[in-house]
């Protein structure tokens, strides 16, 4: 069988392996499917393990998915509709991967992760634990992108270099925005529906627009930080901020915003 596979391979390809095929039924109604192996001593084991794939028995994978060779996924995550994951891509346990998204060769997601419908996550991308991104958004891996080279031949591999990009814990992506290659996104950050990130978003910072600038600063809740008399805390701002929502206390200063400890905490 070739390395690649549709989705009607890769099912009739679990059937022949594993020897059985559990049908279950996602809470919108729709069929999805989990992994079980039968052990010599009657036991099931806790994931389907062969040469192709690492798939823990409590995640569930839609029929239409494609799933390539040696991708892992870990417990109760949810791959749906015509989703994409290339080969050697690692998912983390409790994640959702929604309809028609697409997970390039050997990106590593952690756990707990939303990636929303169509969401593109090229090669390069590492995505940290309690991460959101949103419908149509799209990180990509490369600076200087072109199909030929100076010569006017196709470009391949090695005619290129790989711009990694990291996001980091409960950061989000909103919807359409796209991750320019080379650029982080700091822990708990929001990026705003159709930014465009051209360089490296600070922890808790508000970033949106075309390029994308920061307009303040979020709490971990998501909300907006204010300052002690109640205002939007301003970009620029230094000093003392709040979540007006969950109380939470933070420092800023200038280009960083730390949480505050609960002894700090007035």
């Amino acid at each position: 069988m070739d390395s690649t596979f549709g989705p009607i391979q890769c099912i009739q390809m679990v059937r022949d392996r594993t020897g059985s095929v559990v049908q279950g039924r996602s809470v919108r109604g729709g069929p999805l499917l989990s992994w079980r192996r039968r052990l010599p001593s009657g036991r099931t084991s806790q994931q389907w393990e062969s040469g192709r794939h690492v798939i823990d028995s409590t995640a569930r994978v839609h029929p239409t998915a494609d799933l390539e060779a040696d991708v892992s996924v870990g417990p109760r995550t949810s791959i749906w509709n015509r989703a994409q994951v290339r080969r050697g891509a690692r998912i983390g346990a409790e994640c959702v991967i929604g309809r028609d998204a697409f997970i390039d060769e050997g990106v590593v997601i952690g756990d707990r992760v939303k990636i929303q419908n169509a969401a593109l996550v090229y090669h390069g991308v590492t995505v940290e634990d309690g991460v959101f991104i949103g419908p149509n958004a799209i990180l990509t891996n490369d600076r200087f992108p072109r199909s030929i080279t100076a010569d006017g031949e196709l470009a391949r591999a090695d005619d290129w270099v790989v711009s990694p990009i990291r996001l980091r814990t409960g950061a989000s992506i909103g919807a359409g925005a796209v991750v320019v290659a080379g650029n982080d996104v700091g822990r708990f950050a929001t990026v705003g529906a159709g930014a465009v990130v051209t360089r490296s978003v600070p922890d808790h910072a508000l970033v949106a627009g075309n390029p994308a600038r920061r307009l303040g600063w979020v709490c971990a809740c998501g909300r907006r930080l204010a300052d002690p008399a109640g205002q939007v805390f301003a970009a620029a701002g230094n000093g003392s901020a709040s979540c007006p929502a969950c109380g939470a206390g933070y420092d800023i200063d200038t280009d960083s915003c730390v949480p505050r400890t609960t002894e700090g905490q007035s």
